[in-house]
């Protein structure tokens, strides 16, 4: 009896998180307002007012704070900056401080199209943060192999499959994201690039987003 009542229990408990994970979409479902904004005509003269109540952080260039606090988004793909935004709204990652900038109440999918082609067209700064230089070739020889295939061999990222342009971004902001998702706290991240960093140790990442960093942002 008690081993049937053990067998019960663990299938009850399988069952109830086979459920959960059909419930939990995947990564880069297009779906909801996501699918909305990607749909939109987007209009990026609209955008620059939208963006306004974003310069104060992010820096009217979108160029970001060399701090890392906040990331340079100049040039970055609007399908990414569309996702991101959509994910922050949504609850899928955390960002306390953009919450209330990205309301529903405040932006609808429409205006988060518009924002995100305005930006996308903005020129990238090359004077973003940078970290000490000193495991370029240990970054490299990171990046070449665990990097590449999806951010791209000059880190310019792919718009279509929501893969971030890194070349070019703080050094600080990547290495704090990169922790993050290492250590399973950005619930919106890639899962197969969660699979990859899990074991690097904090000299692995440092080394991979000064590689980064450095990079020249591509030409548009």
């Amino acid at each position: 009896m008690k081993k049937l009542l053990s067998l019960m229990m663990a299938l009850t408990l399988a069952l109830c998180s086979a459920a959960a994970s059909a419930q939990t979409p995947a990564w880069n479902d297009i779906q909801g307002e996501l699918k909305a904004a990607l749909e939109a005509k987007a209009d990026p003269a609209r955008g620059a007012g939208a963006f306004q109540p974003c310069e104060g952080c992010h820096r009217k260039d979108a160029s970001g704070r060399m701090s890392g606090a906040y990331p340079r988004l100049s040039g970055q793909h609007a399908t990414v900056l569309m996702k991101q935004i959509v994910d922050i709204r949504t609850g899928r990652r955390t960002n306390a401080k953009m919450e209330p900038f990205l309301d529903e109440h405040v932006l609808t999918p429409f205006e988060i199209a518009d924002l995100a082609f305005y930006v996308q067209g903005l020129p990238i700064s090359a004077a973003n943060g940078k970290g000490p230089g000193t495991g370029l070739a240990k970054g490299k020889q990171l990046y070449d192999k665990d990097c590449a295939q999806c951010h791209g061999v000059q880190g310019e990222g792919s718009a279509p499959k929501f893969y971030p342009m890194v070349a070019a971004q703080h050094y600080r902001y990547l290495l704090r994201e990169a922790q993050l998702i290492r250590d399973g706290d950005r619930r919106n991240a890639n899962p197969d690039m969660v699979k990859v960093i899990k074991a690097y140790g904090t000299g692995d990442l440092e080394a991979v987003s000064d590689y980064m960093a450095q990079l020249a942002p591509p030409k548009k």
